[in-house]
């Protein structure tokens, strides 16, 4: 490594270290203050219950076998206990460029504030007994203290994807994970709606549940501008001039009505919920209500 390199190197280390502290303090105080006013999940099991025998699928550990009851039958057998099928959260926020913008200065950047909420219900989710792991990422599942800034160093180092990248990466990985866990997914969901389905659907089809929470800064709903107006491209969109914004405003608007509508129907058809968040709005109301959406799904209405 040259000197140009480990110089470089080591500035971007100390951006992640500034950064760091101030993100987890953040998630700390904002799951801190939606805590006061939620109850606590619903927990099925200590660990030690017998759930069921299933047979082993691509994901599951070799410690998870149960060689008694494979020695009995033709196939290899998984052992499942209670609170493995239920407490296992794979937390995901969208990386893809769209996610690095605002339309004020005043505003945080969609992917700051999907970060944020992202930690903050892992610190909801850690008191409440469950364990959490990133989507995508090397560690397994864990319920330490650790936890959270694990899962923060690691979304502050994950490689961000160039502009020329395919439009998947605005979807969650596919990769496999064990039955009867819960995903939730973080991002402003604008890839075509067959995509998002096909993702969606093979995770409902492995028994997660899920929840999604769309982020979208205020400028995209409401399309604010006036006049003539350029607006660039983020991904692989082409820059696009408006000769008069006020003329598109409304087909605009209605064509973000039926994406999120879509969106709507493909997690209602799934039995996943969904929850819908502007960045001009306080962390606070989008955490209370992701947070109660999960509550619900465990019967806690």
């Amino acid at each position: 490594m040259n000197t140009a390199e480990q110089l470089h190197l080591q500035q971007d280390s100390e951006l992640l270290a500034a950064r760091l502290p101030p993100l987890l303090l953040a998630a700390q105080r904002v799951a801190a203050t939606v805590a006061q006013g939620v109850h606590g999940r619903r927990r099925v099991g200590q660990g030690e219950t017998f759930w069921q025998f299933r047979p082993y699928e691509v994901g599951d550990t070799p410690q998870s076998i149960d060689w008694r009851r494979t020695a009995k039958s033709e196939g290899v057998y998984v052992r499942q206990m209670e609170w493995e099928a239920a407490q296992s959260v794979w937390l995901w926020r969208d990386p893809a460029p769209s996610m690095s913008w605002r339309s004020g200065k005043a505003l945080p950047l969609k992917r700051e504030r999907a970060e944020l909420l992202l930690l903050a219900l892992s610190v909801l989710l850690l008191r409440a007994g469950e364990r959490v792991a990133l989507l995508g990422g090397e560690r397994r599942p864990s319920g330490s203290k650790e936890a959270v800034a694990r899962l923060a160093a690691a979304l502050l180092t994950e490689p961000q994807p160039g502009a020329d990248e395919s439009p998947a990466v605005g979807l969650p990985p596919e990769m496999p994970l064990p039955r009867f866990g819960q995903v939730i997914l973080i991002g402003d969901f604008l890839a075509p709606l067959d995509q998002i389905e096909a993702r969606i659907c093979r995770f409902a089809e492995r028994g997660l549940k899920g929840l999604v929470l769309q982020v979208l800064d205020p400028a995209e709903e409401t399309l604010p501008y006036e006049g003539r107006v350029r607006f660039f491209g983020i991904a692989e969109e082409s820059d696009w001039l408006v000769s008069r914004v006020d003329e598109v405003r409304h087909a605009y608007q209605e064509r973000l009505a039926a994406q999120q509508a879509g969106l709507l129907e493909i997690l209602q058809r799934v039995g996943w919920r969904t929850t819908f968040h502007r960045t001009d709005h306080p962390a606070q109301t989008a955490l209370l209500a992701a947070y109660q959406a999960l509550s619900v799904e465990e019967g806690l209405a």
